[in-house]
């Protein structure tokens, strides 16, 4: 992810066209039926782990995942992107969500010191 200087003071956020400055935000994407889910999993986990290392393998950095509850018979994943994975959620049709809550959440893919960077109850 890129970082941009504001009086020379670093930050990964970035202006938009308004010349406001934006911080990325948590990204969710809905996979659909968990039994469906297995193979757009392997394809965000394959994505993730090329874009993490070519961006120097930052903590904050990380996917996480959930099985939720619909009103239906089945359950529906959810993966959720940090700030840092911003770029590779627009590839899965990822939508500005709040940090989700940590009961139920999986770490997919990152480095296992995210939950400390990106939750604030380690």
């Amino acid at each position: 992810m890129s970082s941009y200087s504001y009086e020379g003071i670093e930050s990964s956020a970035k202006p938009n066209n308004h010349g406001w400055w934006l911080m990325p935000s948590w990204q969710v994407s809905n996979l659909g039926d968990g039994l469906m889910a297995w193979e757009p999993l392997q394809r965000i986990e394959s994505l993730f782990h090329t874009t993490f290392s070519n961006a120097g393998e930052p903590v904050d950095m990380a996917i996480f995942s959930r099985h939720e509850t619909t009103a239906g018979l089945h359950c529906e994943v959810r993966v959720y992107f940090s700030p840092a994975a911003a770029e590779l959620a627009g590839q899965f049709d990822a939508r500005s969500c709040a940090r989700p809550q940590r009961p139920g959440l999986n770490l997919l893919a990152g480095d296992a010191l995210a939950w400390e960077q990106l939750f604030d109850e380690a």
